[in-house]
């Protein structure tokens, strides 16, 4: 396994921290057009999953029977932060589903985002399950399991709901339903792992699903592509990488736990996917824009406000210029 420093922290250009990672990125044919490292590594989606984990619910009926907005669906992706206007979008979602929050098995939590916690936490409101940034696709997994017929334990990897997950994570990675590996995620619900390449491949029918053969998975791929770039604060919030790139409408994209990024480039037929092993999520818009401008990505506003998000200097908390970061592509 190669598992190189694709980044390096320096404080008064002593060397601090490296970053050890992979990067897959592939054309329309599959055919790898910048890798560095391990690849074929097995790696958790974690919750850049999310768009293949909410296929079956975009699927179903669900949508249309209980008149969801775009916004309601767009929790079903999301990885929400706890912004006021997540809170009112989570319950106006569990209110027209007829979903009590006590059937969610994710863990009672406050809001990511530091202003919105302080402000929840102000407002003397208490942790709740409907907080949690997997929330919405929790309660996407119980009204597609009501739909169905099928019971409510969904966080078994038996459940229906999970297999069927599984199949879709097997053909659109195109990896064998034996090989996926499959682990629990933070939420409490299963969590599978293919090649980093294989990831890519996953995301590149975001970009290009007429290549999808069953009609049923293209239909609900181009729903939740629209969706995600209909409403991108509603994915993430604003000041947050996933949001900032959703925000071009040529981009698909969805981070996970632990350094995972996967995005897809509509136009371009582009699909990139990265791994960064120690984890850390605050180098990913730094890469990004490093990565999309090795491929020459035509948006120049997408780079720039992702180097806005992150830049390369690094500062103490009184905002002193104390080093810089290094990236090693």
């Amino acid at each position: 396994m190669d598992f190189p420093v694709i980044a390096k922290e320096f404080r008064n250009h002593t060397l601090e921290n490296t970053h050890q990672g992979a990067i897959c990125v592939i054309d329309q044919e599959k055919q790898i057009i910048y890798k560095k490292g391990d690849i074929q590594n097995p790696t958790y989606y974690r919750s850049a999953m999310k768009p293949l984990q909410a296929i079956p619910v975009f699927s179903s009926n669900v949508i249309e029977k209980y008149q969801l907005t775009g916004e309601e669906a767009a929790l079903f992706t999301a990885s929400q932060r706890g912004e006021q206007y997540h809170e009112q979008a989570l319950l106006r979602l569990a209110e027209k589903l007829s979903l009590n929050e006590n059937q969610l098995i994710c863990n009672k939590s406050y809001p990511l985002n530091e202003q919105a916690r302080m402000d929840y936490i102000k407002s003397n409101k208490e942790k709740r399950a409907l907080i949690h940034n997997c929330a919405g696709k929790h309660l996407g997994f119980l009204a597609y399991a009501r739909e169905k017929n099928f019971n409510s334990d969904y966080d078994e990897l038996n459940h229906p709901i999970q297999q069927e997950i599984l199949a879709v994570v097997s053909d659109l990675s195109e990896t064998p339903a034996d090989q996926v590996i499959t682990g629990i995620d933070g939420c409490g619900v299963p969590v599978f792992a293919v090649s980093l390449y294989n990831m890519a491949v996953s995301y590149l029918k975001f970009a290009n699903p007429e290549s999808i053969q069953n009609a049923t998975t293209r239909i609900a791929v181009e729903k939740i592509a629209k969706v995600m770039n209909s409403f991108p604060h509603i994915v993430a919030s604003h000041h947050f990488i996933c949001t900032t790139l959703l925000e071009d409408e040529n981009i698909v994209a969805k981070g996970g736990a632990q350094g995972v990024y996967c995005l897809a480039l509509k136009k371009e037929k582009i699909s990139i996917a990265l791994k960064v092993y120690s984890g850390t999520e605050l180098l990913w818009p730094l890469l990004i824009a490093e990565i999309l401008k090795k491929i020459n990505y035509s948006n120049e506003q997408t780079i720039q406000r992702l180097y806005d998000l992150k830049s390369s200097t690094i500062k103490n908390d009184n905002g002193k210029e104390v080093g810089h970061i290094e990236l090693c592509l």
